[in-house]
């Protein structure tokens, strides 16, 4: 599958390389500008974190936005999993009935986590799922 990335969003990944060091393979821009997410190729999120954070704080300072990183999966359920992280995700099944679902069971005391306030976190797992995996919708379990 290809994705389309906004001449914005490669601004963004072009930034966040060159202070990182790690080329995000996607990033989604939010509308009201104060929130960017990266997806980190599998196995270098520790170095796109930095240590204590540190180098998305650098980041967030730069692009003036609260920065998250999503780590990249080869399977589209450890993707999602990885996508509500740090929601304790116990298991992802995906169904292909009439529509591709991601069926996530989490943990019940992170389901909060998982849904983030107004919906932000799982609405940024559907968005990079439904632009990686042609998934049409997550929903908890």
């Amino acid at each position: 599958m290809r994705v389309e990335i906004t001449d914005e969003a490669r601004r963004y990944i072009g930034t966040f390389d060159e202070l990182v060091g790690v080329a995000p393979t996607d990033c989604l821009v939010f509308e009201d500008g104060d929130r960017v997410v990266f997806l980190i190729p599998a196995g270098e999120m520790a170095d796109a974190v930095g240590p204590g954070g540190k180098t998305v704080e650098r980041v967030e300072e730069r692009l003036g936005a609260a920065v998250e990183l999503v780590e990249d999966a080869d399977t589209p359920e450890a993707f999602v999993a990885n996508a509500l992280a740090p929601a304790a995700v116990r298991g992802v099944t995906i169904s292909r009935q009439n529509d591709v679902v991601a069926y996530v069971e989490v943990v019940d005391a992170d389901r909060g986590v998982a849904i983030g306030a107004d919906g932000r976190n799982i609405d940024v797992a559907r968005a990079l799922a439904r632009r990686h995996f042609d998934i049409d919708d997550v929903q908890l379990a």
